[in-house]
């Protein structure tokens, strides 16, 4: 464990190290960023990130981060629960709820209860009425690198009152260390997506792949899909019990693929044309649009709003449950 920086209140932001097989992988205390992530015979990180603190504060689109406790979009910042109204935070476009509301666990400090060579563990306490959400909820999170090359990730959270809740982990994708990832190759086993509107809030369609430019069932470079068609949509799966295969992308140019695991619903596919951070990141290099893909497994975005889409609703003395698995080779 080594001290990474400070909070502007003093808080101290710790930063944990793990290896175990071919990974080797940094996380912060700080939104238990995934800081780092590193396979062993690729000469550049995998993920997006920063070596400073202060770039993450200011100048992050949740890179690494955990989001919640409801991730993704709240149209209006508007939750009713059994009969009763709840004002979130309307901290995207200064109208809808996104990841939690401004101050969402992926910009708080949690707590670091416990780590070893290959894992670590992080927990937060969240307050009823925090960014608007009903509840106190207690929120785990543990990181744990499998030999060879396989980042688990669970989640866990409870609450006192009936709540929402919905985790992702947000990091960004970068398998071959150039300035994009156009020449990625992305496959996902979905059969519908949800259609948006202009403000980025599921229109209540469960729509067909079929035909459609977003079909990715089977693999196709991302830059196949034409600049002006924002790819940031959730796409369509089923909840289980163990993690099932949604997603692979794959490098050409660096031979390296990560296939990804979840029980969730659903994934969250944002090709990052919206990226466009001033700050250097890792091995000080620029990170502009395009620069890494996010492939965030999650409850389906604005559930609340649309009976027919994965109930969001967290009962008292229930256990919220994920678990995400990121697996990594070099195939070529």
């Amino acid at each position: 464990m080594t001290l990474f920086g400070h909070l502007d209140d003093g808080t101290e932001v710790h930063s944990v190290t793990l290896k175990a097989g071919n990974l080797r992988a940094t996380f912060l205390s700080y939104g238990t960023i995934l800081q780092s992530l590193e396979l062993d015979g690729h000469p550049f990180p995998l993920v997006l990130g920063y070596n400073d603190l202060d770039h993450y504060l200011t100048d992050s689109p949740y890179f690494g981060a955990t989001a919640g406790r409801y991730a993704n979009r709240i149209r209006d910042g508007h939750l009713c629960i059994l009969g009763k109204t709840y004002q979130l935070n309307q901290n995207f476009i200064g109208k809808h709820c996104l990841h939690g509301g401004m101050q969402s666990i992926g910009k708080k400090p949690w707590q670091l209860d416990d780590y070893t060579e290959d894992s670590v563990r992080f927990s937060i306490q969240l307050e009823d009425g925090e960014m608007g959400f009903p509840g106190n909820m207690g929120i785990q999170a543990k990181f744990q690198l499998l030999a060879p090359s396989t980042l688990d990730i669970t989640y866990t959270a409870t609450t006192d009152a009936t709540t929402i809740c919905n985790l992702a982990h947000h990091s960004y994708f970068n398998l071959s260390g150039e300035e994009d990832i156009l020449q990625h190759q992305l496959q996902v086993n979905a059969e519908a997506f949800l259609p948006v509107n202009d403000e980025l809030i599921p229109t209540g369609e469960i729509q067909s792949l079929d035909n459609h430019l977003f079909d990715f069932r089977q693999a196709k470079s991302i830059g196949s899909i034409p600049k002006d068609m924002v790819l940031d949509h959730n796409f369509c799966s089923q909840l289980t019990s163990r993690p099932k295969h949604i997603a692979t992308l794959y490098s050409p140019a660096s031979g390296v693929e990560m296939q990804c695991l979840t029980t969730e619903p659903g994934i969250q596919v944002y090709t990052g044309a919206k990226i466009n951070t001033q700050s250097p990141g890792l091995m000080g290099k620029a990170m502009g649009a395009y620069a890494g893909i996010a492939l965030e497994p999650q409850l389906w975005p604005d559930a609340n709003h649309h009976p027919h889409f994965p109930n969001p609703v967290l009962l008292a003395g229930e256990t919220y449950y994920q678990k995400t698995q990121y697996v990594f080779a070099k195939v070529d």
